[in-house]
């Protein structure tokens, strides 16, 4: 069983217990269940390097790698430097995160908020939408086509803009689904956690234009992302370059001054 596979089944026994506790019903009448979204597709388009700034205390392939940032502090630094949205890990177990971040994000910043997290279950979109996200992730390694469209239809109703992960050909091919809005092409193989931009680079124009599209991972300087724009990128996921520095709000403030100038 790799990482992927480990992650899934956990996150499937998560969700079951979650049920149990806390139902749908109680989740739809939350104050922030009724808000207005924002868009998060409208908001990468508006800025010349759309970056979705990540919130990000660990990960599988790295440990630790910022323990010491409040999420207020990160979340409102990224928003003074410039970040055209925002992403939560909610995940406890392999990222450290919780929902408890997202509402903080909530409260903190009125920029849009993608949950990022293994989504296998409609009560996970209900969850988002609760606590105050306004796009969810569908990583397509972990879902079937049909469930990538029944997912994305979920979102759609609930007000809540969908990206889809992938990282191949065929996961692409998977997530061209009605309701999905952005295609994300992870750099990282998240069963080997190697990082390669060819990812990016051999998709990108096997993406329909209709979706926006999005790098992940792997994104550390100005150049690559000048690359990628020019393969038709108009969005860039990026959490570990920022997350690792003492103050994640001014580093990115420094990475977008050269792109920016």
């Amino acid at each position: 069983m790799n990482i992927l596979d480990r992650i899934a089944a956990d996150k499937k026994e998560e969700v079951r217990l979650k049920k149990k506790v806390v139902p749908v019903e109680s989740l739809r009448e939350t104050a922030l269940f009724v808000r207005d979204t924002v868009s998060l597709k409208t908001a990468l388009q508006a800025k010349r390097f759309g970056i979705v700034a990540e919130h990000k205390r660990r990960s599988p392939s790295r440990a630790v790698i910022n323990q010491d940032c409040s999420v207020q502090k990160v979340v409102s630094g990224y928003e003074k430097a410039g970040a055209a949205g925002i992403s939560v890990l909610t995940d406890g177990k392999y990222f450290g995160g919780s929902l408890e971040d997202l509402l903080l994000a909530r409260a903190t910043t009125g920029l849009p908020i993608l949950r990022k997290e293994f989504m296998l279950d409609a009560y996970q979109l209900t969850e988002a939408r609760a606590y105050g996200a306004d796009a969810i992730l569908l990583i397509a390694a972990l879902l079937s086509p049909g469930q990538i469209a029944e997912l994305a239809a979920e979102a759609q109703a609930l007000g809540l803009e969908v990206l889809v992960e992938i990282h191949n050909a065929l996961e692409l091919e998977a997530a061209l689904q009605p309701g999905v809005d952005m295609i994300g092409v992870n750099n990282r193989n998240l069963k080997t956690f190697e990082v390669s931009l060819d990812t990016s680079r051999n998709l990108a124009s096997s993406i329909p234009d209709a979706y926006l599209k999005i790098s992940e991972s792997g994104l550390g300087s100005a150049h690559q992302l000048q690359e990628l724009k020019a393969c038709g990128y108009q969005g860039f996921l990026m959490g570990e370059s920022f997350m690792k520095e003492q103050d994640p709000g001014i580093a990115l403030s420094a990475f977008l001054k050269p792109l920016n100038g």
